[in-house]
């Protein structure tokens, strides 16, 4: 078939065939409700705000049922995400429900980074859905799909419109997920007070930037009740599992000493007009604005970092052979250039080690050096000291020997018999007793001189 005849095919209007009887394939909704409720449903929530505000209060009454949460602390580090699936059943249609609790959000004095968490765990769903996408032998049926469907993000009921923090977070997070805003423990917010306040906080989120979820209205089904709930947002909620008897039945409220706060009342806050839109009307809608804007925009931006594109009619084929050889040939020579880099960082940090041991090898050796001249200074006055004790030694030693001889002198004269004259007495006596003066005055010079040596 030629070119030309294959664009007037094309060209061509597509005509409209009467059935002449029933054949059958009107029926394919019906089959495709089947195979869903078989397969059974993924639903996927993550809930943003700060401890203690009601979350874990919030999904229990908007399930009905109790699910098992641990109470949060305030002391958190920093922020951490915590998810939790569960399996739930309502008539014979099956759901595997997943929520996400942001443990320690808004609790650290520093909390500019609170949202990186959050982001980080978001991409690290849609990676893991892309990976499983891009396998040889895939099942995407089978595989639990974990992507965040809906971000309810609670603010805090202060009466003074958002935080920094709120405005930030919800600016880094609106390309990543679908986003609602609900005000938590609006029983705590006059009617009034109330109404100013969803005014401010959406004037600060469109003045921002902030792209939040609007309800569909293409769908004439709906567009009615989604035009009307667009404009109540940001739903006011509250959240209770106590059973309170009102009147003459039993109702989920919150009890206070001047009356009680029916949850499922609409005058009283707006929590069936949330669980209606969120459950009842718009879930498959939150499944499939996920996929096709918030997942293929992370999908896209991932397959051009790896090099793929699209083709155009007027460019070149795409060759995914080429591309993939092209990418390993930039990645070795990025891996090369990086293993050089860390080789020469290697070679540096070798040669800086060595001059910091040379450096130290210089500095003990001095230091030896001046310990070895220390001991060789001190070696020398301790020999100098020992001569001198040496030398008082002999000295001592010397008059020592002479005090005995002449002490022995004097004694031997004593010895003598006396004569009989009394002038010979009186001589014999005179010489003991200039003996004995001359040791004495002996004695007492040389005392004299050690005294002033020593001094």
């Amino acid at each position: 078939m030629a070119a030309n005849d294959i664009d007037v095919f094309a060209n061509e209007e597509k005509r409209n065939l009467e059935l002449g009887g029933h054949v059958g394939f009107d029926s394919l909704p019906d089959q495709l409700v089947s195979k869903s409720v078989a397969q059974g449903f993924s639903f996927n929530i993550l809930c943003v705000g700060e401890t203690g505000i009601g979350k874990s209060t919030l999904m229990n009454t908007l399930f009905n049922t109790t699910f098992e949460n641990e109470e949060g602390s305030h002391y958190e580090n920093e922020v951490h995400l915590r998810p939790q699936t569960y399996d739930l059943q309502e008539s014979n249609v099956k759901l595997k429900l997943t929520i996400v609790q942001t443990v320690g959000f808004g609790d650290q004095i520093n909390k500019e980074e609170s949202y990186k968490p959050i982001l980080e765990y978001i991409d690290a769903q849609f990676e893991r859905y892309l990976e499983e996408e891009l396998k040889i032998k895939r099942s995407l049926l089978n595989c639990h799909d974990t992507r965040i469907h809906i971000c309810l993000y609670f603010i805090a009921p202060t009466g003074h419109s958002l935080k920094s923090l709120d405005l930030v977070t919800m600016k880094k997070l609106d390309s990543k997920v679908n986003i609602i805003p609900v005000i938590a423990k609006a029983d705590t917010v006059s009617k009034s007070e109330l109404d100013k306040l969803k005014i401010k906080i959406m004037s600060e989120l469109v003045s921002n930037g902030v792209q939040i979820y609007q309800f569909p209205t293409e769908d004439e089904a709906v567009a009615e009740i989604n035009s009307s709930m667009n404009t109540h947002l940001p739903f006011a909620v509250v959240g209770s599992v106590e059973d309170v008897k009102v009147g003459n039945k039993m109702v989920k409220a919150r009890l206070y000493p001047w009356g009680s706060v029916q949850v499922e009342n609409e005058n009283h806050c707006d929590f069936v007009k949330l669980r209606e839109m969120l459950l009842r009307v718009n879930m498959e809608d939150l499944r499939e604005q996920t996929h096709a804007q918030h997942y293929e925009l992370y999908r896209r931006c991932k397959l051009e970092e790896m090099g793929f594109k699209d083709t155009d009619p007027d460019s070149q084929s795409f060759s995914l052979q080429e591309t993939y050889e092209a990418k390993r040939k930039e990645f070795l020579v990025e891996l090369q250039r990086k293993e050089e880099e860390m080789r020469q960082m290697f070679v540096n940090k070798v040669k800086e080690t060595e001059a910091e041991l040379k450096e130290k090898e210089k500095e003990l050796h001095d230091r030896f050096e001046q310990l070895k001249r220390m001991h060789q200074d001190e070696k020398k006055n301790l020999e100098e000291k020992r001569r001198e004790l040496e030398e008082e030694m002999n000295a001592f030693n010397r008059r020592k020997v002479a005090a005995e001889t002449l002490m022995g002198q004097a004694l031997q004269g004593c010895s003598q018999p006396f004569k009989k004259d009394k002038d010979k007495k009186k001589l014999t006596c005179q010489t003991v007793t200039q003996a004995g003066a001359r040791l004495f005055t002996y004695h007492r010079s040389h005392r004299c001189s050690r005294h002033v040596q020593h001094r």
